[in-house]
């Protein structure tokens, strides 16, 4: 079976750190696969929130996941405090791809290697909308 690649981005626009907890190990003694994917979507939440926007206001439209790709790197432990960086790119008619680097703070050892695909959505009409063209020039300005 093909293993997945992520073409990760050679910058990052923003970054956070969070601690490993102790409800984040799996019986294998180190960080796992759930906890990852909450700890990106913790990023994502706080990326969106340095522009002042949420999931479900950006620019007046929400957003909605399509897609999620995790490659493992090295183990991540109880205690562990791991950087996250964030950019965004890949941007279509309807949405774009957010990466995250996840790396032990101490070591900056690379633990994974993330990706989520998004689009914009409209609740109220339960349908898929374009990218609002504000969000599009902020996140491509901020990123040259």
């Amino acid at each position: 079976m093909a293993r997945i690649k992520i073409d990760m981005p050679d910058n990052y626009s923003f970054t956070t750190e969070m601690p490993v907890r102790i409800s984040d190990i799996n019986y294998g003694g180190h960080l796992s696969n759930d906890a990852v994917l909450s700890m990106v979507h913790e990023a994502r939440v706080r990326y969106l929130n340095s522009y002042n926007y949420t999931e479900l206001d950006i620019e007046g439209a929400s957003i909605i996941m399509t897609d999620s790709a995790i490659v493992y790197k090295a183990e991540g432990f109880h205690g562990d405090q791991v950087q996250i960086d964030v950019a965004v790119g890949d941007f279509n008619k309807y949405g774009c791809d957010i990466y995250y680097l996840l790396s032990n703070k101490k070591t900056a050892v690379e633990i994974a290697h993330a990706k989520t695909g998004i689009v914009f959505f409209d609740y109220n009409e339960r349908k898929v909308i374009g990218v609002p063209g504000e969000f599009k020039s902020r996140i491509v300005k901020e990123a040259d």
